[in-house]
């Protein structure tokens, strides 16, 4: 059985915990900004001493509420800085924080309601005060449960962060502190639900020291960028998801400033103008950005200039690659090359993200390897890591110094990885929660004997320890021929395509492979243009000759790279698009898998045919 291990760089007390860390960082320097928020078109700093005063305010005014240490308080809400204010608050109150996706339906609010037992529950708005009143109702605990608006008024009297603050100036600093002392590292932090693709959503125990050693452990691991002066980042990823909030713990552990951004509509301009040192992004963000970036030089004129700095910054950095595993690296006719595009070409790209990332943290999913070359040619290093919400955050990543692309790295410190004899990836450490809320058959299912996590993901592991991921169990498509097939690879090189939003390769029982494909809207009408077909709607280019062509040539590009038994055989167009509102994608982003062959078994009939 093949293991890798890195041990931990930094050791914390047992009788710590997440609090600690705000409080040191503040202590060192109450001025330093730990926040930005925007107001009124500018970014206005939040130092550290108001932060403090914000948290303790809030804190008090939970404990005030009648919250005990170890009681469970939810928050849902897009990410802004009042998420963020809520969930301190929480751990300074010795409370449990309790997230949920802004885009739950009352159904899956009142399943987290009836199994968390929250007494408290923020909200962004009065849109979602009304899903979780109902989701109350519906889990039976009507008058059990109340909700505190995070921004504006409340309605009809109901809670403020405001008048809940101001109802806590009764309790004084020595009962807060002993609220605030009284979790350790063991003691739960946060309760986090998994997606639910399948079956009930199960609460995963996340705890102080789960958060706390990830965060000072990393900012050891990773100091190129998280040490860097003036270094800051913009969150834009969902703050129910358990890898944004390890990495907002990293940064104020850090002091590293940290702006919100909740608004796809928004994000362009906040990279702009706050203007980033890295980021923490899913490879959905990247294929958009490098398929603008590509549509963009097509209607300037420069597609083939653009083309061409694409094949110079991947062939860099395939050779940057190779000489890091004993190579001899770019030649000096592609240095000179590469060295005209970051001239002329790259800097745009790297303007997209503010003008100042150089380095970006990839998770959630798996990246293609030519984007991640193409965007580390032109000057963004894209660190791909694994982790899952069992895992808390990463728990394999790429370092600057140690990076293999098409990896996702070697081990987090204090985590060992190994590989099960089905190859099967196993993580046992210190970022490994403490098991599932209330429910000890499925925590025991998941653990083996000695204490591993069972992750059902499929990978491989180098001679260097740098893990790679082909595939998950249950994601394995098994044809009636019998071949075993991992639908991952293939369709992240369809995203490649410019036409391409999703593909999902199907072929479990089924004679042979094939995919069902959904249009980006967003690229169609320019592309469309391009070939003089203005005004194109997608269900008529799921017909077009010239649109079938495109798609059959990234087809083809796919099924080169695996065997003639895994090949897509056919594909058909959709006339629909996969997005968390339609229940084909989780929060992150993610394919719900299921969700879209259930939904499309029509077209898997036409795909099929008789060979059904």
């Amino acid at each position: 059985m093949r293991e890798a291990i890195t041990e931990l760089l930094v050791r914390l007390p047992a009788t710590g915990n997440t609090t600690d860390l705000l409080l040191q960082t503040h202590d060192a320097d109450p001025a330093r900004a730990l926040y930005a928020v925007r107001s009124e078109g500018r970014w206005r700093d939040v130092p550290a001493a108001e932060f403090l005063r914000q948290v303790t305010s809030l804190a008090k005014g939970l404990v005030a509420q009648g919250v005990q240490p170890g009681d469970t308080v939810a928050v849902m809400s897009r990410t802004r800085y009042e998420w963020t204010l809520a969930d301190v608050a929480i751990w300074f109150a010795g409370a449990v924080t309790v997230p949920i996706y802004e885009t739950s339906s009352a159904h899956q609010v009142a399943w987290i309601l009836e199994d968390a037992q929250p007494a408290v529950v923020f909200v962004e708005d009065q849109g979602k005060a009304d899903v979780v009143l109902d989701a109350a109702a519906r889990a039976g605990r009507t008058g059990t449960t109340t909700v505190v608006h995070l921004t504006g008024g409340g309605v009809d009297g109901t809670a403020t962060v405001a008048s809940l603050s101001a109802s806590g100036a009764a309790v004084s600093d020595g009962a807060l502190e002993t609220a605030r002392t009284s979790r350790g590292l063991a003691d739960a932090a946060s309760i986090v639900y998994t997606s639910g693709t399948t079956g009930r959503p199960k609460g995963c125990v996340i705890t102080h020291g789960n958060f706390a050693l990830f965060a000072v452990n990393t900012l050891e691991f990773l100091p190129e960028f998280l040490k860097q002066e003036n270094a800051r980042t913009l969150m834009f990823l969902p703050l129910a998801h358990v890898l944004a909030r390890a990495v907002q713990v990293v940064c104020f552990t850090g002091g590293i400033k940290l702006a919100h951004s909740g608004s796809a509509a928004q994000l362009l301009e906040d990279l702009t103008t706050f203007r980033p040192t890295f980021l923490l992004a899913v490879p959905r963000i990247f294929e958009k950005i490098h398929a603008t970036a590509g549509r963009r030089a097509a209607e300037a004129g420069k597609g083939r200039l653009f083309a061409a700095a694409e094949r110079t910054a991947v062939a860099y950095s395939q050779a940057v690659d190779a000489r890091g595993r004993g190579g001899r690296g770019p030649t000096p006719v592609l240095r000179a090359s590469h060295a005209v595009f970051d001239r002329l070409v790259y800097p745009r790209l790297r303007g997209v993200f503010g003008g100042e990332v150089t380095y970006t943290v990839s998770g959630a999913s798996p990246l293609s390897e030519h984007l991640a070359h193409f965007f580390r040619g032109a000057g963004i290093l894209v660190q791909e890591g694994y982790g899952l919400t069992e895992s808390t955050a990463p728990c394999t990543v790429n370092t600057v110094s140690l990076t293999r692309v098409g990896s996702v790295g070697i081990p987090m410190p204090g985590m060992s990885v190994r590989l099960d004899d089905d190859g099967e990836v196993q993580v046992k450490g210190a970022a490994v929660f403490a098991g599932y809320h209330r429910n000890d058959e499925a925590t025991a299912a998941a653990f083996t004997a000695d204490g591993y996590f069972r992750t059902g993901d499929i990978g491989s592991l180098d001679e260097d320890g740098f893990l790679t991921i082909t595939g998950r169990k249950k994601d394995i498509l098994v044809t009636a021929g019998g071949k075993n097939v991992a639908p991952g690879p293939l369709e992240e090189k369809l995203r490649e395509n410019v036409l391409v939003s999703q593909a999902v390769v199907v072929g479990e029982g089924r004679p042979f492979i094939a995919a069902l494909i959904s249009l980006d809207r967003e690229t169609l009408g320019p592309w469309a243009a391009a070939y003089g077909k203005p005004g194109l709607t997608p269900a008529e280019a799921a017909r077009d000759a010239d649109v079938l062509a495109e798609l059959q040539a990234a087809v083809d590009a796919a099924n080169a790279t695996v065997s003639q038994a895994e090949q897509i055989r056919r594909f058909t167009v959709l006339d629909v698009e996969f997005t968390v509102e339609s229940g084909h994608l989780t929060p992150t982003l993610k394919l719900k898998r299921a969700a879209v062959v259930a939904d499309h078994e029509d077209a898997l009939g036409e795909l099929y045919g008789a060979g059904r």
